[in-house]
């Protein structure tokens, strides 16, 4: 039987960016940019390319609380320092990914690494916030560092490029982020004219961002830097062809069917979990964290 193609929803621009901190400017594709369906995916901020001055005082975003997901940094161009109140601590560099699972409950600063602030240069991310079921969002908080120098790769045909495995596997190379429910994360970099074939469940919510370079998806939908590509619910299989050389973050996730109630960092089920998660806090149950 033959696959069936996945076909495109919408190709959508970037929404205007605002800051986040004094270190993030980000353009929010969902949930408030556009209202898309992509869980188990909640959140997708996107800081495009930008040219920062240098500084001797590291911009970012103070000692803040999480509960009920997991934070997931995909770091481009810069480096990015965290911190949290669980111990951890670390820095992401170009290629790498920091996946925080806050779960009961996290403080987390995450600021500029130094050395890059006190040269500036060109700055580019992606954070995602990803859904955790009810069963588990008072689960243990926990760390994942996951450098690009460890990530299982797999080498495209005809010199076509890489495929960077970050969670879930392709053509059984596996990644090694763990993950609460199925998910699938590449980055997809592709020479000019080089080309891929993805297949996904007909019913995993799918997506790309298109951090560099054009593509040509399913033969016919051209999608360019900044932007980024919804699917539709139907059909297994995605081709993309590149134009030039390119970088695509692909996110594809079963998603949970549960109910969703948000208050600013929190990400619960309902609005009791949400009082007691304001509680929590209060009473410094998420532990210390020095600003």
């Amino acid at each position: 039987m033959e696959p069936v193609i996945k076909p495109v929803s919408a190709i959508l621009n970037a929404p205007a960016p605002h800051m986040v901190g004094d270190g993030f400017k980000v353009s929010n594709f969902f949930p408030k940019g556009y209202r898309i369906k992509m869980s188990p995916f909640f959140l997708l901020d996107y800081n495009a390319k930008t040219e920062l001055s240098a500084t001797t005082e590291p911009r970012g975003v103070g000692v803040h609380p999480h509960r009920g997901f997991e934070t997931v940094t995909i770091a481009y161009h810069g480096g990015v320092a965290h911190h949290d109140s669980a111990g951890n601590s670390g820095i992401i560099y170009p290629g790498d990914v920091q996946w925080m699972t806050a779960a009961r409950g996290i403080l987390h600063k995450e600021y500029h690494e130094e050395k890059f602030s006190k040269s500036g240069g060109v700055f580019q991310m992606v954070q995602l916030w990803v859904n955790l079921p009810a069963k588990d969002k008072m689960s243990t908080p926990k760390y994942q560092s996951v450098k690009q120098m460890d990530m299982g790769k797999f080498e495209l045909p005809a010199a076509a490029g890489t495929i960077e495995v970050i969670a879930g596997e392709y053509e059984d190379i596996k990644g090694t982020a763990s993950t609460f429910t199925p998910i699938q994360l590449y980055n997809l970099r592709l020479n000019a004219d080089g080309e891929a074939t993805l297949s996904f469940p007909e019913d995993f919510n799918t997506g790309f961002v298109i951090i560099e370079g054009t593509v040509l998806i399913n033969g016919s939908e051209k999608a360019e830097t900044n932007q980024f590509v919804h699917f539709k619910n139907e059909g297994t299989e995605i081709s993309i062809r590149a134009s030039e050389k390119s970088v695509v973050l692909v996110l594809s996730g079963e998603p949970i069917n549960e109910p969703i109630a948000r208050y600013g960092p929190f990400l619960m089920n309902n609005q009791a979990e949400i009082k007691q998660a304001l509680s929590d806090y209060n009473e410094g149950k998420f532990g210390y964290l020095e600003e």
